[in-house]
């Protein structure tokens, strides 16, 4: 009994007891006038890596470290702890003198809190601190990224904790560890890497011949990796300028080609697609406001169906009676877009409405090299070859596609074979405007919506369709990719004036050679 009883006492004097103590004389450094003793004295605490350690470089970063009577306290609000047992100190002393740190030692503490916090459990805590190390690592915080190299398996972290132990490497004594580090450092896309990598060129600042050429081959690697980025950027922006350009145009292509209607509300078209999407997202936040990141899917139907009927109503009204009077018809089309644009104002007042990405959309994918794939024109450029898919499956594997394609060759025959060309004229013009709204789903998405918004691609999509050739899906597509590249990457060169200019000037001298675009529609007799 008597040894069941000391075995009793033991452990409630172990429980109450803390689980260990730090050292007070590495403590009394982070009180010590020297810079260098502070510095010493965080690196030792971030070696350990125990959470008593962490508890005190936190308090010191956040100036509630404290010395009272020669002993360190860390202020805790409305108590005083003592830095190295953790236990409460009653009662608080008042006399109290807060420890300052200049930057330097603010730089090395910081430092060590990132590395500790490579060992959260949380994977977003830890991407964060080695992405935060990539920019302050220093020699203090080698041994804890060799730790939690050792111990992590995610990719992306593991391939920030490499180049930031290289980074380190740079800064050693000997050689042998510097090259290895500057190799490591090839295999980076970041062009702050290559900023690190220069100075070794210069003999001043690397003393060893073999170092510098091997910086030289890894800042030559670097560049091209960089240059394959960005041309992979540009590409990808000129196929997401192009997919909206393809959208626009799409519905142009139906209707320009069936009617020969130079529509120049059609941007509006797209003004109405973008407004529904407004008016989708209104109607998830107030009723459905657990999904409110689906209200773009929702959307797609409710565009389609506003620009159809909008279009629709313009044909009945409007264009019907305008047939083969193409100034006229540019004119009422015009009148009607100012119509469309002022009942926007109107109804939406005349500032831009916000629309916010969902969820799934935000982010993208990195490249390296400070590009970005944003996943919004990803989902964007999906849906726009979706989008293609269906309307040509429409137009080549249906009824309502067999007689367009029929009233577009030669409009007479079909008309005589007892086709109703009025009915296939509202139709496809109803159809052309629905995808027009469409496009303007997926505008909302990169661009801001307002009134004015479709003035914008109006011209682009005709230059489009005439570029591809009036009435084929195939020019279209490829009229709209290829300005959209050509001009991401005239942009890039000369600006975005500049590029718009020699894209208007290239389209003109194309069609002077070329009239009937990349595609000419093929058929016995062509009305003029």
């Amino acid at each position: 009994m008597r040894a069941l009883s000391y075995l009793v006492l033991a452990a409630l004097c172990a429980r109450a007891a803390p689980a260990f103590a730090l050292d007070e004389g590495v403590l009394s450094k982070l009180a010590s006038e020297d810079s260098d003793d502070k510095i010493a004295a965080i690196r030792h605490l971030a070696a350990v890596a125990d959470p008593e350690g962490l508890r005190v470089l936190r308090a010191l970063s956040r100036e509630e470290l404290q010395v009272a009577g020669g002993r360190l306290v860390i202020a805790d609000g409305d108590r005083v702890l003592d830095a190295a047992t953790g236990r409460e100190v009653r009662p608080a002393p008042e006399a109290r003198d807060a420890i300052t740190i200049n930057n330097r030692v603010r730089r090395e503490l910081g430092g060590a809190l990132a590395a500790l916090r490579l060992f959260d459990p949380d994977r977003g805590v830890r991407l964060a601190a080695a992405q935060e190390l990539m920019r302050i690592a220093s020699p203090a915080t080698e041994v804890l990224l060799e730790r939690a190299l050792e111990k992590e398996t995610d990719r992306e972290i593991r391939t920030l904790l490499s180049l930031a132990r290289a980074e380190v490497g740079l800064k050693a004594p000997d050689p042998a560890a510097r090259l290895g580090a500057v190799r490591a450092l090839g295999a980076s896309g970041s062009p702050r890497v290559r900023s690190l990598l220069a100075p070794l060129l210069d003999e001043r600042a690397e003393a060893d011949a073999t170092v510098r050429r091997e910086a030289r081959k890894s800042i030559d690697a670097i560049d091209a990796r960089v240059a394959r980025a960005e041309l992979l950027g540009r590409v990808f922006s000129g196929l997401s300028l192009g997919s909206i350009l393809l959208l626009a145009a799409l519905g142009l292509a139906i209707t320009y080609g069936v009617m020969g209607v130079i529509n120049m509300a059609h941007g509006e078209l797209l003004m109405v697609g973008a407004y529904a999407t407004f008016a989708m997202q209104g109607v998830f936040e107030r009723f459905l406001p657990q999904a409110r990141g689906w209200y773009v899917v929702a959307a797609i139907p409710a565009a389609f169906v506003a620009a159809a009927l909008v279009g629709v109503l313009m044909e009945r009204t409007v264009i019907r009676f305008l047939y083969h009077r193409p100034l006229e018809t540019l004119l009422a089309t015009w009148g009607v877009s100012l119509v469309l644009i002022q009942a926007a104002r109107m109804t939406f007042g005349a500032q831009n409405v916000d629309l916010a990405n969902p969820s799934w959309m935000s982010g993208g994918i990195d490249l390296g090299a400070s590009v970005v794939l944003p996943w919004n024109r990803v989902v964007i450029i999906g849906f726009s070859l979706g989008v293609l898919a269906v309307v040509w499956l429409l137009m080549n594997r249906t009824r309502l596609g067999m007689f367009v394609r029929a009233v577009t060759q030669n409009r007479a025959m079909a008309s005589c074979v007892g086709v109703s060309t009025g009915l296939v004229d509202t139709a496809a013009f109803g159809l052309g405007a629905g995808i027009a709204g469409l496009g303007g789903v997926a505008l909302s998405q990169i661009a801001n919506v307002g009134p004015d918004m479709g003035q914008a691609y109006i011209v682009d999509s005709f230059m489009v369709v005439v570029l591809g050739g009036v009435g084929q899906l195939a020019g279209a597509v490829g009229a709209a990719l290829g300005l959209g590249v050509v001009a991401k990457f005239l942009e890039g060169w000369a600006g975005a004036v500049i590029a718009k200019i020699a894209v208007l000037v290239f389209v003109i001298v194309f069609i002077q050679k070329r009239p009937q675009g990349l595609f000419a529609v093929r058929g016995r007799c062509i009305e003029g």
